[in-house]
């Protein structure tokens, strides 16, 4: 499992690596073309536009996955293990249901995205919109996991110090690391 979750991360970071590279080569190219040569690309104000949304929505299922998200430590921080597993649980319990939600509002929303299209490059708008249907499912799938690992005692004290903001700098990783 750990073998496909690292490979399933590598995949979402290689992703959001390309739309930032995407991004910033339309936005400067587009700076250049308009400084130098007095003209623009008139599709890369509005795809750097929607690469920015998909980045952000992408990005939320990383961070979500490493608990880069804002969460309450100071409190969490107070209690032992299992006032912290009953927290981890009581809020991924609140983040798959935020996650139903946010799919069942972009599935609603489907058909009236579906028959917009983008004013400039013409591609329909569920293609910007629809992200949502990535950031739910993947969200929903890691606070499902989370869930199921709390119930059964497989939560690990290394996740759960990191759910509580008990973490380090690693100098060998140049990353947060768990104590």
């Amino acid at each position: 499992m750990s073998r496909a979750s690292a490979w399933i991360t590598r995949a979402i970071e290689f992703t959001l690596f390309c739309l930032l590279v995407g991004m910033v080569l339309m936005v400067f190219g587009n700076v250049v073309l308009r400084y130098v040569f007095n003209t623009g690309l008139n599709f890369s104000e509005e795809m750097s536009r929607y690469f920015f949304v998909w980045l952000t929505f992408v990005g939320a299922v990383l961070a979500f996955a490493e608990h880069g998200h804002i969460g309450v430590e100071t409190l969490v921080r107070l209690f032992g293990r299992r006032g912290r597993l009953i927290c981890m649980g009581l809020t991924n319990a609140i983040i798959l249901l935020c996650a139903v939600v946010f799919f069942h509002g972009t599935w609603q929303q489907h058909a009236i995205n579906a028959s917009m299209t983008a004013p400039v490059v013409g591609i329909s708008m569920i293609w910007v919109f629809g992200i949502g249907y990535f950031t739910s499912i993947g969200i929903g799938v890691i606070a499902t996991l989370r869930l199921f690992r709390i119930v059964t005692g497989r939560m690990s004290d290394a996740e759960i110090a990191h759910f509580a903001g008990e973490v380090q700098p690693d100098p060998a990783l140049g990353r947060e690391g768990r104590i």
